[in-house]
């Protein structure tokens, strides 16, 4: 799979970059290395991140999946109960 960021994303993390090196590094860093930059930790890091939160999204997935018999349950065969409970059996 392949991660991009929308131009407006990518214009932003550019400018978060370039600020990085200025404010820790005291170093001043241009767009064409800012970019560079980004490609590469958004092609060697971003599929772990990616891929976790996949895994993020199937636990939770799964974790309401298993809420999903309590929350939706119905009782079956309950016809005769609801006589019994009364006292006023159909007999």
């Amino acid at each position: 799979m392949t991660l991009e960021l929308s131009k407006a994303d990518r214009d932003q993390a550019i400018a978060s970059i370039q600020r990085y090196f200025q404010e820790h590094l005291d170093t001043r860093l241009g767009n064409v290395g800012a970019g560079g930059l980004l490609a590469f930790f958004i092609d060697e890091v971003g599929p772990c991140l990616y891929n976790q939160g996949v895994r993020d999204a199937q636990e939770r997935l799964q974790m309401r999946v298993q809420e999903l018999d309590y929350e939706v349950h119905a009782d079956e065969f309950g016809y005769w109960r609801k006589y019994d409970r009364t006292g006023k059996g159909g007999r």
